[in-house]
């Protein structure tokens, strides 16, 4: 790291120092001008490792305030699907979740047409939360075929989650995401433990297994807490 260029042992320098508590989520990192005089260097260089690291999620700049450790924020792929848990356990926190609804019911027109089936048709629908270290990330309500997964309700979802049993019993061969900001209702917000004022991520997802249209998916996200991204290799 000695030869390393200056801002990359600045931003080493920062994250020691986030990854060893020294600095817990909250705590006002020194100011550009401090670290430019700690590492002899100038503001443009300080500037760089500081924006890189607001850019990874690991700081947030607070106007007239400074620079803060923030919660790193979630992360799923929108080319794939990954099981929550093993995202939420990869990171490093403690994964569970908390059942809301788990029913059959008789689809209304928007679900019969979210799920490609009949209005009236008998479905399965499940609401859970899924938190990571108390936090709750991620509201799925989600909407399923009970032809393709009769035993969906017989399910322990706080010892496994839908997408893992789900992938288990009708492997998916295609899938159909579209993602939107939107200002959620009360209840999702009161589910999610947002701000009044917080921004919310709802990706729509929808799953095939062999040509067979499975399960169609509400997933809420808060903004601050969660990021999706997309990767093409060319």
């Amino acid at each position: 790291m000695a030869n390393a260029p200056r801002y990359q042992q600045i931003k080493a320098y920062i994250e020691e120092k986030i990854e060893t508590r020294v600095w817990p989520v909250g705590t006002r990192i020194p100011t550009e001008y401090e670290l430019c005089d700690l590492f002899n260097v100038s503001r443009m260089t300080v500037n760089k490792a500081v924006r890189d690291l607001v850019t990874d999620g690991l700081l947030e700049r607070t106007p007239r305030l400074g620079t803060f450790v923030t919660e790193p924020k979630a992360e799923s792929p929108l080319m794939d699907i990954r099981n929550i848990a093993d995202e939420v356990t990869a990171r490093g926190q403690h994964y569970h979740s908390v059942i809301h609804a788990l029913k059959r019911l008789s689809a209304p027109v928007d679900v019969a047409m979210r799920l490609g089936v009949m209005l009236g048709t008998d479905v399965y629908y499940s609401e859970i939360v899924h938190y990571g270290d108390e936090i709750p990330l991620q509201l799925e309500q989600r909407w399923v075929n009970p032809a393709l997964a009769p035993a969906y309700l017989e399910q322990d979802f706080n010892q496994t989650t839908p997408n893992e049993y789900l992938s288990s019993v009708c492997p998916v061969n295609t899938i159909e995401h579209s993602v939107e900001a939107i200002n959620p209702s009360a209840a999702v917000k009161e589910a999610l433990a947002m701000k009044s004022d917080e921004p919310c991520l709802l990706l729509h997802r929808r799953t095939w297994s062999q040509q067979t249209l499975v399960s169609a998916a509400l997933l809420y996200h808060p903004g601050s807490r969660y990021k999706l991204t997309s990767r093409t290799d060319r």
